[in-house]
This record gives structure tokens, sequence and C-alpha cells, in this order.
């Protein structure tokens, strides 16, 4: 396949992305189909769709630390609760010398990312199938990465402590975010604060082939994490730090019902694509 709206979309925010990375990406389309037909990785079919409402939004992680990731800044990266690869494996494509680890612990979609990875030849990236709660706890993982991504994941102050223990100090976490974002910012700041972080005010994601509504949530790493995170599996979503919720929206808690089961495990693997989480 030919992609026909990411090249300019890309262009659009400062991303010039090389023939290689197009074709790359193209191929990367035609696996997550094929694999979707037996593992549920996304209800979004549609290649026009795939390539906005996944590879684009995917791509638009690197807004915040566009101009380094362009200079060849070899970070490393993890993508958390990586589903089908997203939005980690188009950025491992758009920024070859990033060294991305796709977090995946459902291990047939762990499978299928070390496929992928090897069909694509992106010898720079890498999987690991462990929960979120546990890899956090491994020192090769806290506190280590430059830059963590995750999409729709599950509200944000859950979505906080699952991923900022990752991050190195010093180093960002990016999320993109959907309508819901304004109603979630105040438990996210408390969620920010006590995992050693700040939030950057929310960057609008103002592309015309994105839903409306999107953003990117920026937190900065200040210092280590405190050891008390993350919690045991299942308490980030049962006592969110930012505090009890005083209803559950399907929107703003698609990517959360799911009180047992951390990131990579029940989650909707297409939820940032087909809704506003």
């Amino acid at each position: 396949m030919t992609l026909e709206i990411v090249p300019a979309g890309a262009s659009s925010f400062g991303l010039r992305l090389a023939p290689d990375a197009l074709d790359r990406l193209a191929r990367f389309v035609e696996l997550l189909l094929a694999a979707n037909q037996r593992l549920n990785l996304t209800r979004i079919v549609e290649p026009a769709e795939v390539e906005r409402r996944h590879l684009l939004d995917s791509l638009t992680c690197a807004l915040p630390v566009l101009d380094a990731l362009q200079a060849g800044a070899a970070w490393r990266c993890l993508d958390v609760g990586s589903g089908g690869g997203l939005p980690g494996i188009p950025l491992a494509i758009a920024f070859p010398a990033l060294q991305v680890t796709l977090l995946e612990a459902t291990g047939k979609k762990a499978a299928f990312l070390r496929d992928a990875l090897a069909d694509l030849q992106l010898s720079s990236a890498s999987v690991v199938a462990e929960r979120a709660e546990d890899a956090a706890r491994n020192p090769l993982h806290r506190d280590a990465y430059d830059l963590v991504v995750a999409r729709a994941l599950a509200p944000l102050d859950v979505a906080l402590e699952w991923c900022l223990p990752f991050v190195r100090p010093g180093g960002v976490l990016v999320l993109p975010r959907g309508s819901d974002l304004e109603a979630q910012l105040p438990g996210g700041w408390i969620a920010a604060k006590a995992l050693s972080a700040r939030l950057r005010p929310p960057i609008p994601l103002d592309l015309a082939d994105l839903p409306p509504g999107r953003a990117l949530v920026v937190a900065d790493k200040l210092g280590r994490t405190p050891r008390a995170y993350p919690r045991r599996p299942g308490l980030a979503s049962r006592r969110p730090l930012g505090g009890p919720r005083p209803a559950r929206s399907t929107s703003a808690t698609a990517a959360s019902d799911v009180e047992d089961v951390g990131p990579g495990q029940g989650v909707p693997a297409d939820s940032a694509g087909d809704s506003d989480g």
C-alpha cells in the first residue's frame, strides 16, 4: 500500500519522513491488519483511518522533543502497554537512532510485536513481555528511559502512575489524550507531584487529519521515583492518586475499566483511535 495521509500530516508539524520510513510504515499497516484478524488489535481497519488515527496520532508523540529526535538523539524510549505497537513502532521507524522498547504483558500481542520488528528489520527496537507494575521494579527499567510514551492507557492519574516510574530524572513522558482531558488534569497534577514529576501545559493537536480535541500531556521527571510506586497490580485503578472519580463516563474511563489488570492486559488496544481517551 501507499500512504496518502501521513506524509503531509507529519510535515504539518515539522516531521519530514524519508521514503524508506514511509515504506516501512506502510508495511507495518499491512502487518497490523493481517494480525488483527486473529488477535483483535484494533477496530479500525480502513487504511485511511489507520493512517490518521494510528500512524499520525502516534507520530505526534515526538512533537515535544522533535528537534532532539530529528538531530539523531540515541535516546532510550519505552512504549507502555504497546498493544499493536502503537506508538512505539512508528516512532522507531521515523527515528532510527531511537532505542525503543515495547512493553506488552499479553503474550500473543508480544509475539506479534517481535514478529513485526523482525519483518520491518527494526534492530533498534525490542519487546518486554511484562506488566508495567512489575517491570518498573526492575533496575534495568526503573528511572531509566529518556522518553516514555503511551496511548489511551487509562485515566490520566492512573497512566501517570504506570508510566512515570520508567522515566529517568530529566526525562519526559508524553501521553496523547482526547477531549476529556480538562476534567482529568486536576487529578493528573496531584499524581505527577506524588511521582516526582511536573506537568507542562497541554499541547493542542490542531491537525486537520486528527479527531478534534486531541492534545499531548507532557510530564517532566524531576527526581527519582518514590519507592512506594508503582503500587501492586490493581491499586492504581481502584485507588487513583488523583482521588475518587465522581462518575464513570465511557469516554474518560474506557481504557481504565480493568480493576485488577495492568497495562497491556485487558486494556483496549485501539482505544486511542476509537475514543477520546
